[in-house]
């Protein structure tokens, strides 16, 4: 049974705002021996959280991102080619990749936005979470370790550059689902790592970052990370006011934010448009 106290723990030690019932569902997953597929935007915290879950519970923790280059090889490992030509194939000439590392240990094996993996790639792990075993040829049958598990993050598929996951692999995992922070919460975030005293400010450029996830011709918007960056140019930009506001909005917004293929507006008037309307109404 998952305890409050853990919860506490985790969210103290790891500085994490928030984020209960995911905490649970990670623990409880983890008790269950259970692979996790976390799905959310671009910036919610997957990675702080996966991290935080894996220290805590006390077990080593590899990372993989994800792109359409990284081969099965390079998850597996690999054979020496110069060692093997002196020594031949054996386990001294083969370098361990994350995965191979992640069972032999126990660990965790951590992949930031696996339906980013080639599909190939990707179906290398169905062996090792039916069975807990991976064939290498010409090495043997890897056997995991207790504790082993893959969490796996996802951005939703509607994000461009990515497929879905195929579904033998998707069934093989719980899901869990990471949404936006609370206003509340991310102002506290932002007030956290920018250090601003004066909540006017830290309000606005929540607001101002909040707004991006609901205009028309923005597809992505930005995560509590525009918040912080408008937060902290804003205090070292020279004057005050809107033309500030803007200036620090452009800079932390444009690389941030993804348009609609079919939007009439640069990302820059957009968000023109966006801080006018914030202070406005603010």
């Amino acid at each position: 049974m998952v305890l409050s106290k853990d919860i506490k723990t985790i969210q103290r030690e790891y500085k994490i705002i928030g984020r209960q019932d995911l905490i649970t569902q990670c623990l409880a997953s983890d008790k269950a021996d259970k692979h996790m597929l976390i799905e959310g935007p671009v910036g919610v915290g997957k990675t702080t959280i996966a991290s935080a879950i894996t220290n805590f519970l006390g077990r080593s923790f590899f990372r993989v991102d994800g792109d359409e280059r990284y081969t099965s090889a390079k998850l597996v490992g690999w054979f020496d080619p110069p060692v093997v030509l002196k020594n031949g194939y054996t386990r001294d000439t083969f370098v361990p990749g994350p995965l191979v590392e992640t069972m032999e240990t126990g660990g965790v094996l951590f992949i930031n936005e696996i339906n980013r993996m080639p599909e190939a790639t990707q179906n290398t792990l169905l062996p090792v979470m039916d069975e807990g075993t991976l064939h290498v040829p010409k090495l043997g049958t890897i056997k995991a370790k207790n504790g082993f598990r893959i969490i796996a993050t996802q951005n939703p598929e509607a994000s461009v550059g990515v497929t879905p996951l195929g579904e033998a692999l998707r069934d093989r995992y719980v899901w869990l689902y990471l949404d936006y922070h609370t206003e509340a919460e991310e102002k506290e975030i932002v007030h956290i790592n920018t250090g601003v005293e004066d909540k006017e400010i830290v309000e606005l450029a929540v607001a101002i970052t909040r707004a991006t996830r609901d205009y028309t011709d923005i597809r992505r918007g930005a995560s509590v990370r525009g918040a912080i960056d408008i937060t902290s140019l804003y205090t070292q930009l020279p004057g005050e006011g809107y033309d500030v506001w803007e200036q620090a909005a452009i800079m932390s917004l444009v690389p941030k934010i993804e348009l609609h293929d079919d939007a009439q507006k640069s990302a820059i008037e957009v968000i023109k448009t966006l801080v006018k309307a914030v202070l406005a109404n603010f």
